[in-house]
């Protein structure tokens, strides 16, 4: 679509061209000009979505502070996934997970070596030691939010609480590394080092994610890579960052009997967080965490 100066931006925000997206456009011209891996236009969020997915996150938000401030020992996790649900219905939400794909619940609840989607159950109680993560994704009005967070249950080992603090820093250098202008690869380089620099490996066959208009979007998020490669981060980008981190192999396998719990392939620990990430004009937002 070609835009003259005084059309209304192709973002939806109902702004001119010229006060809008314009030299945004031409930089992304010159960056491709140079070879480079540029964001599609509708991987830009405009004001609008963007407040709309920061109302979605409140919920989303509240209810892993929620799910914090209640889980224990002796909690089945399906005790957990209620929590979860009637938390987002009672705020207006819809919890994005119940039904996705097939998917029979409204949170994944992930233990010890369960790397995603472990499926919440009254028959799995959480135990003294037990690691475990909680993973939300919650719908406001059309709009996508989504985060996770370890919790450790009772009296954890030092091997566990390791893992689950790595694994959190993890994340967190991969936010490090989110800046306008910068590249997608930035992300995985950085987790793939601190992972790699204390022993543990980072999970290949899942990643992060765009997020905001639908559960998952483009671009998909490595978090092993090399630093200057992959799309370039531009303002308006939203996406998951949410590094697997393994005790031992990267390897992984999927339960056979539910078709979605990923378990580490030598039984070893694994650990994961996450947050939504806005990319700004100077930096970074995280929304919902």
């Amino acid at each position: 679509m070609n835009l003259c100066r005084n059309d209304k931006c192709w973002c939806g925000s109902g702004i001119k061209y010229k006060n809008c997206h314009l030299n945004f456009d031409k930089k992304l011209k010159t960056l491709k000009n140079q070879g480079c891996i540029v964001p599609t236009r509708n991987l830009i969020k405009n004001k609008d979505q963007i407040e709309g997915i920061r109302k979605s996150a409140k919920i989303n938000n509240g209810l892993l502070d929620l799910i914090s401030e209640n889980i224990k020992e002796g909690m089945t996790t399906e005790e957990i996934n209620r929590l979860a649900h009637e938390y987002t219905i009672y705020h207006g939400g819809i919890p994005a997970t119940l039904n996705y794909d097939g998917f029979p619940k409204s949170i994944c609840t992930s233990i010890n070596d369960e790397v995603c989607h472990g499926i919440p159950s009254e028959d799995i109680v959480l135990k003294n030691g037990d690691i475990i993560n909680v993973d939300a994704t919650t719908i406001l009005n059309e709009y996508y939010s989504d985060a996770s967070r370890m919790f450790m249950i009772g009296q954890v080992s030092d091997e566990a609480r390791k893992i689950v603090e790595t694994a959190k820093e993890c994340l967190y250098k991969g936010i490090e590394a989110v800046k306008p202008w910068s590249f997608l690869g930035d992300i995985g380089a950085a987790v793939q080092e601190y992972a790699e620099s204390n022993g543990y490996s980072v999970v290949r066959d899942f990643g992060g994610h765009g997020v905001g208009l639908d559960i998952h979007e483009e671009p998909f998020v490595f978090h092993f890579g090399t630093k200057g490669t992959d799309m370039i981060l531009a303002p308006g980008m939203v996406f998951t960052i949410e590094p697997m981190i393994n005790g031992g192999s990267h390897e992984i396998f999927i339960d056979e009997d539910n078709g979605w719990t990923a378990f580490t392939a030598d039984g070893s620990l694994s650990a994961q967080w996450e947050h939504t990430i806005l990319v700004t004009e100077d930096g970074m937002e995280i929304i919902s965490k």
